[in-house]
């Protein structure tokens, strides 16, 4: 067996890989490069496949770091079933639409310039033709049942923890009448997090692949996250400005809505607007209700009193575009919008109407990857760009880490180390250089694993029980 690495390499964005079996060619995901202009670039090159080839596609979960290529992977020819869990399916359906349409957006208003300046017009990546058409391709079986795909693979789902939806992929492969377990972690989520369950790791595996997004790190306790928010928030509350907090539409925004719905039901939260101030956020509320069984115990013991995990009476949606300049006229809000790195979507707009103010208060709960707008302002940045027009940066800057979904550094080893026996190689993937280059030290010296971090368009080829690199 196979396996090219086409992204999520020295980087956490663009995760794909493509697997072939002497029977089989399959992706295991199919993400859109994020961050920098040189990584966005890659969006825009060939496949280093055909597209018409490839018998299916597995999908560890909705993230448009996972998934955002699907559009343009049908646009090319690709015809084939997608398989992932029914959360990640509907997640998709809006997540695709609605990165087509940010794209469709942006686009429009460069080839605005560029046509009054002469120059060749651009397009996006993909349309949100081509987004709508992917979801007929989606087959969605359940966690923890075994799918025969092909004549010499199999694959079952376990919950990642990670976001709604989310997978782990243990893969079984036969090949000279032998059985080989290779396990693709996705992302593995934080333990103890609002609303989804904690991850559930593989019993067995002969190689694994690992996310190593914050291997490097080791998070606060959820207590502890949970009192500085309320800490941040008071701060942020003695003065008049708008609080704003970038956040992802899909987990993160609705965790942040769980956190405040139960401060203020505890007498916590002053009777100030929230806003959730994104669509793609908006409509993704609506699927995680209609998920109840990815559900952790504590959300399904609200779920069974009769209240809402993802209300409170303060809270106000806005969807149109003309409900989110309303808000500009606001003082004293929290303002909860996407994108959470601030790359795009509505949250440019409220930075423009919020950074330079000194009353105004910005809370990252979120990765930031190098080269966003998030990035540059956590590590001081005095001003950023934004629609052409330098913005001073005289907001008070406020960074929260324990709210990630992913796992750190002991998250991560203790579900590699629920492997028994240890695999015979593991994997790095989906980290910058330097967290990368730390676990694998930490791995080979703590647990004395076998560690490769392979390179980007590398083929990695798999036996068992023996591993050569080609």
């Amino acid at each position: 067996m196979d396996i090219t690495f086409l992204g999520a390499n020295d980087t956490v964005t663009g995760s794909c890989y493509l697997v072939k079996t002497i029977e089989s060619t399959f992706l295991v995901d199919c993400g859109m490069f994020q961050g920098t202009r040189e990584l966005e670039e890659r969006n825009y090159e060939p496949f280093l496949f055909d597209p018409k080839a490839v018998d299916f596609m597995l999908l560890t979960h909705a993230h448009i770091d996972h998934s955002g290529l699907i559009p343009k992977l049908i646009n090319q020819g690709y015809r084939s079933p997608i398989y992932s869990t029914p959360a990640t399916r509907d997640l998709c359906e809006v997540m695709l639409l609605d990165s087509a349409h940010i794209q469709e957006e942006e686009f429009e208003w460069k080839n605005r310039r560029r046509m009054r300046a002469g120059e060749p017009l651009l397009e996006p990546v993909y349309s949100i033709e081509d987004a709508g058409k992917c979801m007929e391709y989606f087959k969605t079986p359940p966690y923890n049942k075994s799918i025969q795909v092909a004549e010499d693979v199999s694959f079952c789902l376990r919950d990642a923890g990670h976001i709604l939806g989310s997978s782990s992929i243990e893969l079984t492969v036969i090949e000279s009448g032998k059985s080989m377990k290779v396990v693709f972690s996705g992302d593995i989520g934080n333990a103890e997090q609002a609303i989804v369950k904690n991850p559930t790791p593989s019993d067995t595996a002969d190689y694994v692949l690992i996310e190593t997004t914050y291997a490097s790190r080791q998070h606060k306790s959820r207590s502890d996250t949970l009192l500085e928010f309320k800490a941040i928030l008071k701060e942020c509350f003695a003065s008049e400005g708008n609080i704003v907090i970038p956040a992802f539409a899909v987990e993160r925004t609705q965790e942040l809505v769980y956190v405040l719905g139960q401060m203020y039901r505890a007498g916590e939260l002053p009777d100030i607007p929230v806003f959730i101030d994104s669509p793609l956020a908006i409509s993704s509320t609506d699927i995680f209700r209609k998920h109840p069984e990815c559900y952790n115990q504590e959300t399904w013991d609200i779920v069974q009193s009769g209240e809402s995990p993802l209300d409170l009476p303060t809270l106000k949606y806005t969807r149109t575009a003309e409900e989110s300049r309303s808000i500009n006229a606001v003082h004293k809000a929290i303002i909860i919008s996407a994108s959470g790195m601030c790359h795009a979507g509505r949250i440019k707009h409220h930075l423009k109407h919020n950074l330079w103010r000194p009353e105004s208060h910005i809370i990252f709960v979120g990765y930031q990857a190098e080269g966003t707008t998030g990035k540059k302002i956590i590590d001081g940045a005095t001003s950023v760009r934004l629609f052409n027009e330098d913005i001073a940066v005289k907001a008070h800057i406020h960074t929260l880490g324990g709210f990630s979904a992913h796992a750190d550094q002991i998250g991560l080893s203790n579900w590699l180390n629920h492997i028994a026996p240890p695999p015979a190689k593991v994997f790095l993937t989906h980290g910058e250089g330097e967290s990368m280059r730390f676990f694998s030290y930490f791995l080979t010296t703590e647990n004395h694993y076998r560690v490769v971090i392979p390179q980007w368009k590398q083929t990695i080829h798999l036996r068992s029980p023996l591993l050569f690199t080609e």
